[in-house]
Parts: C-alpha cells; structure tokens; sequence
C-alpha cells in the first residue's frame, strides 16, 4: 500500500496548484505573493534572474495564454532543511502562444522557501519534454 503524502509535500503541491491557476487567470497579485525576489527561472528560452518589476511586465504583457494545466501523478516533493523544499513534476498545458493553439508537455521544478510562515517560489524551471540529448531541435547537429 502506498504511504500517505507529508503535510509537507500536500502543502507544497497545492502551493505549485495556486502559483499554475495564477498564471492561468493572469492573477497577478496571487503570483508576486508566491514569489521570492529575485526570482531564478531557467527553460528553453535561457536562464535568468527576475526582478518584481521584471515579473510584473513578464505577466501582464505576454504574447501566450495558459487555458488548461494539468500537474500529472507523480509529483515529488523533498524538504531539504524547514525552510526549503523542492518540488518536481511534469505538467501538461493547453495554451495560445502568439495566437496559435499549443498543447505542451514538460518537465518542472521549483525551489520552495519558507519566510516568517510564508512559502514563496524562489526557483522555477521548466523542460519541455522530448529527447534528451536534444536531437532534432533547432540548432542540434548528429556527426
């Protein structure tokens, strides 16, 4: 039988859920309490260290839209002291990027920490799904 999931790990999925439905609805105010500042973030399009004015811009000017999400089974999560946890996942998101319908598949992570009784996403990555060596990507090459 397959143990019962930690407070921890309950509270840090549904953290993940809160952050997702923020950036959903494009609910700003929701987001910025859900982030530590500077926030890091890494993904295909590179890696970066995001200020509050730069997150706000990063909202509310996008060129995409999350419509569905879709935080598949098989989440983990792993406390590393009281105050840090990390979070890893793979998440399905049906979105319109630049007017054009995309259905995505990724791999996640985030960094969780706690402040004053406050958890607050410090570290976001997200890997879209494929190979793994990056074989037929733009700018791959095989010899």
């Amino acid at each position: 039988m397959k143990p019962t999931a930690s407070t921890i790990d309950t509270e840090i999925l549904d953290l993940e859920r809160q952050y997702w439905e923020a950036m959903r609805t494009r609910d700003v105010r929701t987001a910025l309490s859900l982030t530590e500042f500077p926030c890091l973030i890494a993904g295909a399009s590179g890696v970066r260290s995001v200020d509050q004015a730069t997150y706000e811009k990063m909202m509310t000017g996008a060129s995409w839209r999350i419509h569905e999400f879709e935080i598949e089974d098989g989440a983990e999560v792993r406390q590393l002291t009281d105050d840090v946890a990390l979070i890893v996942y793979r998440v399905r998101e049906e979105m319109t990027v630049e007017g054009k319908p995309v259905t995505l598949r990724a791999a996640d992570s985030s960094v969780w920490v706690r402040r004053e009784d406050t958890w607050r996403c410090a570290m976001h990555t997200e890997a879209v799904a494929g190979d793994a060596f990056g074989r037929g990507q733009p700018g791959s090459s095989s010899r």
